[in-house]
C-alpha cells in the first residue's frame, strides 16, 4: 500500500469536505493508498510543499508570490466558502463602509478573495472599511464580538453555516465570495520539486476525491451525514439546506477547472498581490492528464 501525507490549511467544510468523505467511505483504502491527513494550517511554505495539499488558494498566491512551481491535480470548487456577516440592518457589502470588520490578513488566500470582492462593491479595504486583521479558526470569537457589539461584521468560513447563524441572532448576510468571485479551489496540489505529480500514490488520492465528489452529488444523505460531523452546532435541516444553497450546485463532479475562470481570478489575484500574473491557468491547473484522469463514474456505496 502506497502513503501519503495530506495537508489542509484551513478548518471547516471547505478545506476538509471532500477528504474526510473519501477516508470514511474507505476510498483511499480500495485505491490502495494510505492517507496521514495533516493540519497544516500554521506550517510555513517550506514545510507545507514537502506534502500533498489541499489548499489549492494558497497554494497559488505562494506561486505567484515566492516562485514555489506548486500545481494543481484536481478541483474541488470554484466558489470559496467564505461569508460576510454582520449584526442587523447591515444587509449589502456598501453598508460595511465605515464600519468594524473582523478579517484575514491580505496576503493570504481568505483575506485576499475578501478583498477582491470589497473592491466590486466600490470600498476600498485599507480606507472605507475599518478591517481587524484576526488569525482565524472556528470563528467562534468573531461570533462572540458580533453579540457583545465589539465588531459590526466578521468574514467568515465554514466551520458554521453562516446563514443558519444569522437566523438564530437575526444578523444579516451580506455576501456570499461564491456570489461575486469564483476560482478553482481546495483539492489536491503537489510541489513537483518534492513530490512527482504522476507518483502512483498521488493518483490514488486523485481518484479517491473524484469518488468523494460524486458522492457529494449523488447521495445527498450520506453527504449531510458527514458534514454534520463538522457542523455540530446545527440541526439536521439547517445542514441540509445548507448543502443544498452551498455544496451540491458548486462542487465539481470530476475534480476539473474552468480554466477561462481561473484566468480571470488569477489575473485578480496577481493584481490584488500586486505582483506580474507569471503563470497561467493551464499551468497551474493540470487536472486533465492520462487515461486516469478521465472521468468515471462510480457505484456510490
Amino acid at each position: 500500500m502506497y502513503t501519503i501525507d495530506l495537508a489542509y490549511v484551513g478548518r471547516g467544510l471547505h478545506e476538509e469536505l471532500v477528504a474526510y468523505v473519501a477516508d470514511q467511505e474507505d476510498y483511499y483504502a480500495d485505491e490502495g493508498v494510505h492517507v496521514a491527513l495533516r493540519d497544516g494550517c500554521s506550517w510555513d511554505d517550506e514545510r507545507l510543499r514537502r506534502s500533498v495539499t489541499i489548499g489549492l488558494g494558497r497554494a497559488l498566491l505562494s506561486r505567484l508570490t515566492d516562485g514555489i512551481p506548486w500545481i494543481a491535480l484536481n478541483v474541488n470548487t470554484h466558489s470559496p466558502l467564505f461569508w460576510f456577516l454582520a449584526c442587523p440592518g447591515l444587509t449589502s457589502l456598501t453598508d460595511l463602509a465605515g464600519r468594524r470588520l473582523a478579517i484575514h490578513a491580505p496576503h493570504t488566500a481568505p483575506g485576499c478573495f475578501a478583498r477582491i470582492v470589497l473592491r466590486q462593491a466600490g470600498l476600498d479595504p485599507d480606507h472605507d472599511v475599518r478591517t481587524i486583521v484576526r488569525r482565524p479558526g472556528d470563528y467562534g470569537m468573531d461570533l462572540r464580538r458580533l453579540r457583545e457589539g465589539s465588531i459590526d461584521a466578521a468574514y467568515v468560513g465554514s466551520t458554521m453555516a453562516p446563514e443558519a447563524v444569522a437566523a438564530e441572532h437575526g444578523w444579516q448576510v451580506p455576501a456570499w465570495v461564491g456570489d461575486h468571485f469564483q476560482i478553482p479551489t481546495v483539492g489536491v496540489a503537489v510541489d513537483p520539486t518534492h513530490t512527482d505529480p504522476d507518483d502512483p500514490a498521488v493518483r490514488a488520492v486523485v481518484r479517491a476525491h473524484q469518488r468523494a465528489l460524486q458522492v457529494i452529488h449523488d447521495d445527498p444523505d450520506t453527504t449531510v451525514r458527514h458534514m454534520r460531523t463538522f457542523l455540530g452546532r446545527h440541526t439536521e435541516d439547517e445542514v441540509r439546506a445548507h448543502y443544498e444553497t452551498f455544496i451540491a450546485p458548486h462542487y465539481t463532479t470530476d475534480g476539473r477547472a474552468d480554466l477561462t475562470v481561473a484566468d480571470r481570478a488569477i489575473t485578480a489575484v496577481a493584481a490584488e498581490l500586486g505582483v506580474p500574473a507569471t503563470v497561467t491557468a493551464a499551468e497551474f491547473y493540470r487536472t486533465a492528464t492520462g487515461p486516469e484522469s478521465t472521468p468515471v463514474r462510480w457505484s456510490v456505496r
